[in-house]
């Protein structure tokens, strides 16, 4: 059968049968593995993940400190509509 050629039915009558299911099945597991690994030799043997998530929080708190009357209405609104994810005492960091 060339490329370019559909399939050969397997029913006598022409008619393709669109309810056979075949079994299709991939192990990524070695790929995932090395990926995994690649990600880890990539971020490098100082990478901190406990250091990167204080730093996420104290940027959070940076970008939501100061705000005026109007902003912490806006901010209030949005963490109450699930948003934003609620902080600290429910008021943005003085």
């Amino acid at each position: 059968m060339a490329p370019h050629e559909p399939t050969p039915s397997s029913d006598a009558s022409g008619a393709s049968d669109a309810s056979e299911l075949v079994d299709f099945a991939v192990d990524l597991t070695s790929q995932e593995v090395l990926r995994r690994a690649q990600v880890m030799a990539a971020l490098g043997p100082d990478w901190d993940p406990l250091e990167v998530l204080l730093g996420e929080e104290a940027a959070y708190d940076l970008l939501y400190s100061g705000l005026d009357a109007e902003q912490q209405r806006l901010y209030d609104e949005l963490v109450a509509a699930g948003v934003l994810p609620s902080r600290g005492d429910g008021r943005a960091a003085a």
